[in-house]
């Protein structure tokens, strides 16, 4: 008996027959293999963020300024020329993206729906944004009073979710840079997490309390307001996941969040500058 490749199947030879045998789920990778790949995985992506937002607050909690006296800007201009400004604002969303690339490539499945393990399956789109836009409203006016009193609090910084001058494409810009979070921190933050460490054989809760851990550890440079706010967040949406395995609600629900926070802010700013203004 001899054996060899031959694609994706195991060519077996006996007695002079040859057969094929399609590699079955005993051939999942191991559980070390798994804890490596999210090791990489958050590394190129949500886990570096949160190395880099704990650092941030420690260095803006050490200052002698208060924490509601000090700013944090989301989507900042990166060159004073427009189309350079413009050639960068896409790179960087571009960029921000291949994570999600990465994990889409290592759960794809070749029967249909290829992302089942991500929890998307793309057959109830209207239904999923109904649902996403409903989340959003649920989400985002109990967030607005949590960013505000951890500001009068002093637990948390001024956010100024964009600096961009006012170009003809800023707000496309910033639509997509919504589109973008929204994306990369469900697909990785929820789907992801929740796929590998159900294979390692974690239980539903401490899955969704590591998912908002996750959360709110990479939002950290906002200050300690923004870290609660966020596992809340996270725990919420790992609940719904875990109760309706639908990814695209989630996704949808960030991105119209950041979406109506990154546009409305100058209108926000201007009308309202006591509250949603930098402080001077």
């Amino acid at each position: 008996m001899s054996t060899g490749t031959q694609g994706a199947n195991l060519v077996v030879i006996h007695n002079g027959e040859v057969s094929a045998h399609s590699p079955g789920p005993g051939t999942s990778p191991s559980n070390g293999r798994i804890r490596a790949e999210i090791v990489i995985v958050l590394g190129l992506s949500l886990g570096m963020s949160a190395l880099y937002a704990i650092v941030n607050i420690v260095n803006r909690a050490t200052r002698d300024i208060p924490l509601s006296q000090q700013t944090a800007s989301i989507n900042v201009s990166r060159d004073q020329r427009e189309v350079f400004d413009l050639i960068y604002q896409v790179l960087g969303i571009a960029a921000a993206l291949v994570p999600v690339a990465l994990v889409i490539f290592l759960l794809w499945r070749p029967e249909r729906p290829h992302l089942a393990r991500l929890g998307i399956d793309g057959r109830r789109p209207w239904q999923d944004t109904r649902d996403g836009i409903g989340l959003a409203a649920l989400i985002g006016i109990p967030g607005l009073f949590v960013y505000l009193g951890g500001r009068e609090l002093g637990l948390t910084v001024t956010v100024v979710p964009t600096d961009l001058g006012a170009y003809w494409w800023t707000v496309p810009v910033l639509l997509l840079a919504a589109l973008r979070a929204g994306i990369l921190e469900e697909v990785i933050a929820v789907g992801y997490l929740f796929a590998r460490l159900r294979e390692l054989g974690w239980g539903p809760w401490s899955i969704i309390l590591t998912s908002a851990l996750l959360r709110g550890a990479y939002h950290f440079y906002q200050g300690v307001g923004a870290f609660f706010g966020n596992v809340a967040m996270g725990i919420i949406f790992g609940w719904l996941y875990q109760r309706y395995g639908r990814l695209m609600p989630l996704v949808i629900a960030h991105a119209a969040l950041d979406a109506v926070i990154f546009v409305g802010y100058p209108w926000a700013a201007a009308t309202f500058p006591g509250v949603f203004g930098v402080p001077e």
